[in-house]
């Protein structure tokens, strides 16, 4: 009988506790929905990094969320209460977070495009040099270190074509 009252008191208290919680006011410099968007995914992404490899990281000199900061132009104070504002707005905060993961996906999928494509130039340096060998009636196994070389340098012509962006992902705001 003593346990039922002690948790009876328990439940009426929780209940009594959660009657006051506060939602947080909008801020006078919240950071728009598609902004919020981008600065989430690169934290993500640069956490993910740091968990991924930590060493790595800190070799590159990045400073995670301060870079973030730095590159939108916000402070840790403004993220803070445009997080708390957005997380007390449900349904905007379940909009950002389907834009994050909507963002992960066309990442993964372009990431995967590029693996298919380097495999695909492997293959086609492989096969070149194998016919070419064959051709020349030459019976002696491919130099692998040159071929290495090959298809880091094929590698590097890819990469260099590609523009330089200063940014993790393709920001929303620009999609």
């Amino acid at each position: 009988m003593l346990k039922k009252i002690i948790l009876l008191l328990c439940v009426v208290a929780t209940f009594i506790a959660c009657q006051n919680i506060e939602k947080s006011e909008k801020p006078e410099n919240l950071i728009p929905e598609d902004k919020m968007v981008d600065i989430i995914t690169e934290i993500s992404l640069l956490q993910s990094a740091r968990n991924f490899s930590k060493r790595i990281f800190e070799s590159t000199g990045i400073q995670g969320q301060e870079y973030v900061f730095e590159k939108y132009k916000i402070d840790s104070i403004q993220f803070k209460r445009s997080n708390d504002y957005y997380a007390d707005n449900y349904e905007i905060y379940q909009r950002i977070y389907d834009s994050v993961k909507q963002g992960f996906e066309r990442l993964k999928v372009k990431l995967d495009t590029l693996q298919l494509q380097e495999k695909r130039i492997k293959d086609s340096i492989a096969t070149a040099r194998k016919d070419s060998l064959k051709k020349a009636g030459d019976t002696i196994e491919p130099d692998f270190e040159e071929l290495s070389d090959t298809i880091t340098k094929e590698k590097d012509s890819l990469i260099e074509t590609k523009p330089v962006v200063d940014s993790l992902t393709t920001p929303v705001s620009r999609n």
